[in-house]
């Protein structure tokens, strides 16, 4: 179809060519083309014919036509001749390129010639290319069965060459295991075996075959051979555990450790044997362990230094008492006993190493117990954190450490406990709860949980054995003898000495603490020793000197207290407040005795109505006029009989200046209170050449400030 269309195509071309050459004429080819009058135009329908007018108005050809006034027939004559002679243009320009159009017209049908040929080549190759095809097929199906015959093939190799050599055993093995020291080589040989051993033991297929009947018998042999070994071997470096001053960290951590395979391999392959071995090490290290230790608590027995008796008590008179009664140190002397002092510094050094205790002994020294405690405790810290990382390490295993330690820690609870029983210290056994308390958090620190229960078992023992010493001082103080206690002396008791630095004592060891169960007893004792002195002061005979007893012993009291801390809490504004209310007792008291008359008319007379509501009580200057003289002939001997008065009276000269400022002031408030009086008094002028001037008082009242 397409070469008779390119044929007559091409036939087309010439005619055209020829025409050219003959001189072709247009006009006669196309003819005269004529536009005739319609002559069936007055049937044409006009309906729409204004809606398409008003639409042309907007177009500008339409417009220019309509306003130039020409007939519409006219125009269309003049463009149907215009589109006549653009096309007779186009068919000439044509006809002048008919050349070229015949030149590409032979150029399409070589193409068309070539294209063909090269149909029927590219036929052939697709032909070629199928049956190519095919057999690439074929051959990609033998390369896959053959790449899954070889993977198969190597698979199979790779088994039976691991089967070969976990079941083989080599001639070097037998030699190593057999004639072999125990060393590195060694253990690496047992490794190699403990493999060989699993392989038998693990798979059900080599059970079944046949090259296990040959290999198993010399298997087993060796097994029982390594395990003969390595157990003799092991007990020899248990047996060197043993030795005198051998030093067990060192064994273990650069000789058994490096071995503690042998254990691996005796716990599988030798379960009976490992539990010999295992049996065997907990027996030595709970002999070595608790001979170490009782050794030690031997020697720290040495360099213990006894602080209380069960007579040791705050409330106990210094006194022997009764016939048989031995002569004993007067407790006052004995500071140790209710003051903390330099025993707080065991708690700052919680941390150091134990004492070495023929070094001390050496230097004759002697330790209160919880020195002695807090030495024998970190010694056991350390010594359990070691062995217990070792056997976790050595036998894979926690529970043998406490089997260990059974021995140590009975040796430790011989020793402990009747030391306990007999302990009467309170500020000892404070001090050990607080050591094991500190203990304690190392050991947290240290991740190590092989003492919880130990420790808490010690504290738990401490607390019923505290509170009992506790309960005997504070029995003490309510059961107290006041005849036996009281001595004539205003000065502050050796009772409420012992009582403030003991309570001190606490109360500082309780800072970081915040113990609330010792905040009550410390109570408790405060109470207990309130009733004691005030018992003690009534035993004096004025109830002047029962204030300056009851204040020189509040004053020392917070003067105690505030050595503990800066704050020393409830108890100190306890007494801070018994001391402010006494205080002013005592300066009453004093004024009364030098200013009675001045005092007594101040307080009845000047205090009472005034007179100018009540005539008949009105104060007169005959009832005013020998106070102001008696005031101004002694007021400065009296001042300086008080100054002396409270300077004997009083031990602490700081709380003496206080008082005597008290006084002083107050004595002011009173004089003032009387001249106030005077000048309301009609003719009091009278009296001011005997009046002492309020200046002249102050100047006296600087004065002995100064003196302080």
């Amino acid at each position: 179809m397409s070469d008779i269309s390119i044929d007559a195509l091409g036939q087309a071309m010439g005619d055209f060519s020829n025409h050219e050459k003959h001189g072709f004429d247009l006009g006669a080819f196309v003819g005269d083309l004529a536009f005739e009058e319609d002559s069936g135009s007055e049937d044409i329908s006009l309906e729409g014919l204004q809606q398409e007018l008003e639409e042309c108005q907007s177009d500008e050809v339409v417009s220019n036509i309509l306003s130039s006034g020409a007939k519409l027939r006219d125009y269309a004559k003049g463009v149907e001749n215009n589109l006549r002679k653009v096309e007779l243009d186009s068919i000439e320009d044509y006809i002048k390129e008919s050349d070229n159009l015949v030149s590409l017209h032979d150029q399409i049908r070589d193409c068309d010639s070539i294209l063909s040929q090269m149909e029927t080549l590219l036929s052939g190759f697709q032909e070629e290319i199928g049956s190519i095809s095919s057999d690439i097929k074929i051959l990609q199906e033998k390369s896959m069965d053959m790449g899954l015959r070889l993977k198969n093939r190597r698979v199979a190799e790779s088994k039976l060459a691991k089967f070969v050599e976990d079941i083989i055993v080599p001639p070097k093995m037998i030699d190593v295991i057999v004639d072999g020291e125990v060393n590195e080589e060694y253990m690496k040989t047992l490794e190699i075996l403990s493999k060989k051993l699993k392989f038998v033991e693990a798979d059900q297929a080599v059970k079944s075959s046949k090259a296990l009947k040959d290999v198993e018998p010399e298997l087993e042999k060796l097994r029982q051979k390594a395990i003969s070994k390595v157990y003799d071997f092991i007990v020899q470096k248990l047996i060197a555990l043993r030795k005198p001053k051998t030093n067990i960290q060192i064994l273990q951590q650069s000789v058994l450790l490096k071995y503690k395979y042998i254990i691996s391999f005796l716990k599988e392959h030798g379960k009976e044997v490992f539990m010999d071995v295992r049996a065997a090490y907990i027996d030595t290290m709970n002999k070595v362990l608790s001979a170490h230790f009782r050794a030690y608590i031997q020697a720290l027995e040495k360099l213990q230094l006894d602080i209380a008796t069960a007579y040791d008590l705050i409330g106990v008179e210094t006194r022997t008492t009764g016939l048989f009664s031995r002569a004993r140190e007067p407790l006052k002397n004995r500071s140790a006993v209710f003051a903390l002092g330099e025993r707080i510094k065991i708690i700052k050094e919680i941390d150091q190493p134990a004492l070495i205790p023929h070094i001390a002994e050496a230097s004759s020294l002697k330790y209160p117990y919880e020195v002695l405690f807090r030495s024998l405790h970190k010694l056991l810290m350390d010594t359990a954190t070691s062995e217990y990382i070792f056997c976790d390490d050595f036998f894979g295993e926690e529970s043998i450490f406490y089997e260990i330690f059974a021995g140590p820690f009975s040796v430790i609870d011989e020793h402990f406990n009747p030391v306990l029983s007999n302990c009467f210290d309170a500020i000892g056994l404070m001090l050990m709860i607080r050591i094991i308390h500190h203990h304690q958090l190392i050991m947290s620190r240290r991740r190590i949980p092989c003492l919880d229960s130990y420790l808490d078992k010690v504290n738990i023992s401490l607390w019923p054995r505290f509170k009992m010493v506790f309960d005997s001082h504070l029995s003490s103080l309510r059961d107290a003898n006041i005849k036996t206690l009281w001595e004539d002396d205003v000065h502050p008791h050796y009772v409420m000495r012992r009582y403030a630095e003991f309570t001190a004592s606490f109360i500082h060891l309780n800072v970081e603490y915040g113990d609330g169960q010792l905040d009550i007893n410390l109570e408790r004792l405060r109470m207990a020793v309130d009733g004691l002195i005030l018992k003690l002061a009534k035993l004096f005979p004025r109830p002047k000197q029962q204030i300056v007893f009851l204040i020189n012993n509040y004053d020392m009291t917070i003067a105690v207290l505030k050595e503990a801390g800066p704050d020393g809490g409830k108890i100190q504004m306890h007494f801070e407040e018994l001391l402010k209310s006494n205080t002013s007792l005592f300066v009453e008291e004093l004024l009364v005795e030098h200013f009675s008359d001045l005092i007594k008319f101040v307080k009845s007379r000047a205090s009472a109505e005034d007179s100018s509501s009540n005539p008949e009580r009105s104060i007169t200057i005959a009832e005013v006029e020998p106070l102001v003289r008696d005031f101004g002939s002694r007021w400065k001997t009296a001042i300086e009989l008080m100054d002396k008065d409270i300077i004997t009276s009083f031990s602490n000269f700081l709380c003496g200046m206080d008082i005597l400022r008290a006084a002083l002031t107050q004595l002011l408030l009173y004089y003032t209170r009387l001249t106030d009086c005077i000048k309301k008094i009609d003719g009091g002028s009278a009296l001011n050449r005997d009046l002492v001037s309020i200046q002249s008082i102050m100047y006296e009242i600087r004065k002995y400030s100064k003196t302080f």
